[in-house]
């Protein structure tokens, strides 16, 4: 009788090829991060200082309200005529400072529309949001 003899199966598992697919997904993972810039707006937040001088020039202000209309200082603009005198305005002022004041239901297409024109013309823009 030929009888063989059954061989054992070994449990032992090599690590050594799983330790080198996380070695090559991490290396991939930081690289591909460090590629990713995010899609944002660079606003800056409001911040204390040690000196605060009072203003004695009036700020102009922009205002959006809920139809997405434009106002500067009160009297109705459209959005080129909003831009050509900002860019009139910084182009006169070394230093020139607005507000923009939403209504709190402003269409954000034209919040970003305004400041955009803030940014393009290195205008200091002061956010005035309202809340409710």
């Amino acid at each position: 009788m030929g009888l063989k003899k059954r061989s054992k199966v070994s449990a032992e598992f090599s690590m050594s090829s799983l330790t080198d697919i996380i070695f090559l997904l991490l290396i991939f993972f930081m690289l591909t991060s460090s590629l990713v810039a995010p899609n944002s707006l660079n606003l800056k937040l409001p911040g204390s200082n040690t000196k605060s001088t009072p203003s004695k020039e009036k700020l102009d202000d922009i205002t959006i309200d809920r139809k997405g209309r434009f106002y500067f200082n009160g009297k109705e603009y459209g959005f080129n005529k909003l831009k050509q005198t900002l860019s009139s305005k910084s182009r006169a002022k070394r230093k020139y400072t607005v507000t923009i004041s939403p209504d709190s239901k402003a269409p954000v297409k034209q919040v970003v529309m305004v400041m955009d024109i803030v940014r393009i013309y290195k205008i200091d823009g002061i956010m005035a949001a309202e809340t409710k």
